[in-house]
């Protein structure tokens, strides 16, 4: 027979996700990612116009909402709600499609950096000694070396050649991003493993007889994943600020006049449209600027949450 009182088996992750999901900030964050996802996987059916078209006579036009009695050549038009940019580009458009570009930046290079991550932090903590020491002085120097000086010096090197052109420029800013973004998840992993290989269930998994391999694999990297989901929430907003102020610098995203390309604009380059057109069209400014705001907002309230949710300490206070 059941005791009444008797509470249903858990673990860690389902606590977690209880915690998460009763966290009013977590929603919020959670709630606008998934906006901005709709948004970059819609954005042709969401974009009012192609982001690439030009309607000529109606640049610099302001937001609908804005009527200038002396200036009606420049006066909100109902069929551009922000506006058009300094050749007649519907703003909302462009703002729309940025978003596939930004939400890209952010997750694609974080695959390939947890996985470098984990793999160097695994080995360096699980086997030690001169291993250890090689990997983590390796570690060490891409940690010491300027990561948006890296960007921008990889970037401009290889932004004219095949490689560099592939994406319209983003597959080497997704290289760029995984080469030094690692260090982070590799230290994390380190010190997890070099915590839980000395527990009672590794010694008992060695006892038997399992590889080291199955050991790291089944046994350590599952107990070690908590701090690693916390430090890739914060990784993606960290991402998608360098391919911003890439952008801002003219070194982002390159310019295309083909419509089927997967990536037509970002937010990063039109900040820096907005930057040049300030005082003729400031919706071009602020519009990125808020959605990047609000991105790296919603990915930050979600790694606190997560932070909080995954700390054992939390568990059994919910």
């Amino acid at each position: 027979m059941t005791e009444p009182f008797a509470r249903e088996p858990s673990s860690l992750y389902k606590d977690a996700l209880h915690r998460l999901f009763h966290n009013r900030a977590a929603l919020v964050g959670i709630a606008l990612v998934f906006f901005f996802l709709l948004l970059a996987i819609f954005a042709p059916q969401l974009a009012p116009h192609n982001p690439l078209e030009i309607f000529p006579g109606n640049t610099y036009r302001q937001p609908m909402w804005v009527y200038l009695p002396n200036d009606p050549q420049h006066s909100g038009d109902p069929r551009f709600p922000l506006g058009t940019d300094t050749i007649g580009r519907d703003v909302l458009s462009r703002v729309i499609y940025g978003a596939r570009t930004s939400l890209a930046v952010g997750l694609i290079p974080l695959v390939f950096i947890l996985l470098i991550g984990i793999s160097i932090g695994l080995v360096a903590g699980f086997f030690g000694g001169t291993i250890d020491n090689v990997l983590m002085r390796f570690t060490d120097m891409v940690y010491a070396f300027p990561a948006i000086l890296f960007f921008i010096l990889l970037v401009t090197a290889l932004r004219d050649t095949w490689l560099g052109e592939l994406w319209n420029g983003l597959v080497v800013l997704f290289i760029s991003l995984a080469l030094v973004s690692w260090v982070t998840v590799a230290r994390l992993m380190r010190a997890e493993v070099l915590t839980l290989k000395e527990h009672e269930f590794v010694q008992a998994a060695q006892s038997v007889g399992s590889s080291n391999w199955r050991i790291m694999v089944k046994h350590i990297l599952p107990n070690a994943l908590a701090p690693i989901i916390v430090a890739a929430a914060f990784l993606i907003p960290s991402a998608i600020l360098a391919e911003a102020i890439l952008g801002y610098l003219g070194i982002g995203i390159r310019p295309t006049t083909d419509p089927n390309a997967p990536f037509l604009t970002s937010w990063g380059s039109l900040l820096l449209d907005g930057r040049l057109a300030l005082r003729a069209q400031p919706a071009l400014l602020i519009a990125p600027a808020v959605c990047i705001a609000l991105v790296m907002l919603a990915f930050s309230l979600i790694g606190d949450a997560l932070r909080d949710a995954l700390d054992p300490l939390m568990r059994g206070r919910s």
